[in-house]
């Protein structure tokens, strides 16, 4: 039996996962942020993300609402916060996702609408797969990384931890890409990018 939801964030990412785990007939039993603020499911305010340490682990699932549009520690700091505390953040899959049986998902995984992960990709902890992300075979997605709307990734991509690729993006087969990396919208990876590193444009270079 699945357990209840808390949601930690209230904006335009958590709508989108709320509205689909209420499709899906999930109990949420909430959200918490920094202040009180409405909510479009009419989802109650729990309080900041602390009130969450009020419920026993084993009694309740997490799920990370916030988006990512560049990289950022945030995400990673509240997941890891959580996870020391032995709570447990909830893997979601939108159902028209197209997901290879032998892809390897972390947890809190998040896997948004239209998407489709081919053979042997493994997909780490933390992770947005948003909306109509191509990725193909054996790829290897780090924890704590946003992959935005409409990328496309060929096959036997590395991506290290942290980093954003942006909505739109191409990154042709083989590339290994380092954490906390910055690639932007529409950008085109023809090359490797070493960590800590912004780039963009057709073919994508450092700025």
């Amino acid at each position: 039996m699945n357990k209840p939801i808390i949601f930690i964030g209230n904006g335009g990412h958590a709508s989108v996962l709320m509205e689909m785990l209420l499709a899906q007939g999930e109990k949420i039993l909430g959200f918490t942020a920094p202040v009180f603020e409405k909510n479009c499911f009419s989802l109650p305010y729990l309080g900041i993300d602390e009130i969450i340490q009020n419920y026993h682990s084993s009694e309740i699932e997490l799920v990370l609402g916030l988006g990512m549009i560049h990289p950022s520690p945030l995400r990673e700091k509240l997941f890891n916060h959580f996870r020391c505390k032995d709570f447990q953040f909830k893997s979601i899959i939108h159902p028209s996702a197209i997901i290879a049986p032998s892809v390897q998902l972390g947890q809190g995984v998040q896997i948004m609408a239209g998407t489709v992960i081919q053979t042997n990709t493994k997909i780490a902890d933390n992770s947005i797969i948003n909306t109509g992300a191509l990725i193909d075979h054996d790829c290897q997605i780090g924890p704590h990384i946003h992959i935005a709307p409409g990328t496309k990734i060929s096959g036997n991509v590395h991506i290290k931890k942290g980093t954003h690729i942006g909505t739109g993006a191409t990154i042709i087969q083989g590339i290994h890409i380092g954490e906390n990396c910055l690639i932007g919208a529409g950008a085109v990876v023809v090359k490797n990018i070493a960590s800590g590193i912004k780039a963009v444009g057709v073919p994508a270079k450092e700025v």
